[in-house]
């Protein structure tokens, strides 16, 4: 496997671990609806969070968040509507960004809540 698919998975596991330390309850991970993919899909209390993780070796080419185009935005309010319709969900949803990126050994983690919204 390529060596950015596996930062990624790692970056998504790092992610998941970070939001059950802060109360997250994880519904769903890489749920996938036509061309969206939406990395992870969390509660805590009555907030569903639309979670899009981006992990970055470096910030050398820029901040990991700002890697999230606006057609990527585009398919998952698609598929995060589906997945509240399929699911019968009640309730506000919320799209968050989790940048990763590495600093020396370690990874320095950023949760950005209400990250972008749509229309």
């Amino acid at each position: 496997m390529a060596e950015h698919n596996d930062l990624g998975r790692l970056g998504e596991e790092l992610a998941i671990d970070f939001l059950e330390k802060a109360g997250y309850r994880i519904l769903a991970t890489n749920w996938i609806f036509q061309k969206a993919e939406i990395d992870i899909i969390a509660q805590k209390g009555k907030i569903l969070a639309i979670v899009e993780v981006k992990t970055r070796s470096s910030v050398d080419f820029g901040l990991p968040q700002d890697f999230v185009k606006p057609k990527k935005i585009q398919l998952l309010v698609k598929a995060v509507n589906e997945y509240i319709i399929t699911n019968d969900i009640e309730g506000d949803a919320r799209f968050d960004i989790i940048a990763i990126f590495k600093n020396g050994k370690n990874f320095e983690i950023e949760h950005l809540e209400d990250a972008f919204y749509y229309f």
